[in-house]
């Protein structure tokens, strides 16, 4: 029982220096980086905004949420706490900006995180198809994977060129080089990755697993998450030259040997250094190779300043 104690205090010290190192950064850094003071009129359109005959896709730094159908996940106030990563429908997220979704799936098509599920990924079709009705140029990057434990469901591939066809941008590794005008009126990049069935192939409607990348760090310290982060960020390409898209994830996750096992707290650690981030990308020299940046519970002040960095590359600031 005492080793236990100890154990715990420890890692609650852990915790605390890890926390001051980030806010010790940010006093001795800074947020500033270029595009920093940008803000979108409009963010429900603000790719459109920025001139889409001049933004391409390789520039966009897209801001993304992590378990995007979480809102609902579990029964509220007592499993939904210990996996909701986002608080606003589909819907509500493209509208505030976010133009990367993570969604999770399970056999019957339910969004799943781990062991609690919630609503049937046809709410996540719907809210998609209504936000794309109400707006004309902003391009969306859908991922869809069978959640780690779960079976794929049958014909998804199928379900997905059914539902969204009409919109779906094919399978090409020249669509990085190209301008969002040259895809419209083609307005999703789906990127399909079951964990059995067959991945789409070239010139499929659909996009296969490697073309988003990531590198998942499973830690609920908030300085190891920022410093990793920039570690494998800086060994990544440049966008200008790479043909698959890579994510940074602004997020830590509650470990089982931690009291606090709440996402919202937990992730809440790192969850305000996005423009810290962004701010030390630039001074290491790795901003040009970041691309997708992810979050829990996202919010207007991150996604203006992933606007704010593509709004910089766009006019040739960055």
């Amino acid at each position: 029982m005492g080793s236990v104690a100890s154990t715990q205090i420890q890692r609650r010290k852990t915790i605390s220096t890890e926390k001051k190192t980030l806010v010790d950064l940010r006093q001795d850094s800074g947020e500033d980086f270029p595009g920093n003071d940008y803000r979108p009129t409009d963010r429900k359109n603000w790719m459109a905004g920025l001139n889409t005959e001049k933004v391409h896709i390789n520039k966009i730094v897209w801001p993304g949420t992590h378990d995007s159908a979480t809102n609902k996940i579990g029964i509220r106030c007592i499993t939904r706490p210990f996996a909701q990563c986002q608080s606003l429908s589909i819907y509500n997220q493209l509208v505030k900006g976010t133009r990367v979704l993570d969604i999770r799936i399970q056999e019957d098509r339910r969004i799943c995180h781990g062991i609690l599920v919630t609503y049937s990924f046809d709410v996540v079709i719907k809210d998609i198809k209504k936000f794309l009705s109400e707006t004309q140029s902003e391009i969306i990057i859908l991922e869809v994977r069978t959640e780690f434990g779960h079976e794929d469901p049958p014909e998804f591939d199928k379900y997905l060129e059914d539902q969204l066809g009409e919109f779906l941008i094919h399978q090409d590794d020249h669509v990085f080089d190209k301008s969002i005008a040259e895809l419209l009126p083609k307005r999703i990049i789906c990127v399909w990755k079951p964990r059995k069935s067959p991945q789409p192939k070239a010139g499929s409607p659909l996009w296969s697993a490697g073309y988003l990348k990531d590198n998942w760090i499973d830690t609920d310290l908030p300085s190891t998450k920022f410093d990793s982060n920039l570690k494998h960020l800086s060994e990544q390409p440049a966008v200008s030259s790479r043909k698959f898209f890579y994510r940074v994830e602004n997020t830590v996750t509650p470990k089982a040997d931690n009291p606090i096992l709440c996402v919202k707290p937990v992730t809440g650690r790192i969850h305000g250094y996005a423009r810290v981030f962004i701010n030390q990308c630039c001074s290491k020299g790795c901003s040009d190779r970041l691309q997708i940046y992810s979050t829990d519970f996202i919010d207007d002040d991150f996604v203006d300043a992933c606007v704010g960095l593509t709004y910089a590359r766009v006019e040739g600031k960055a």
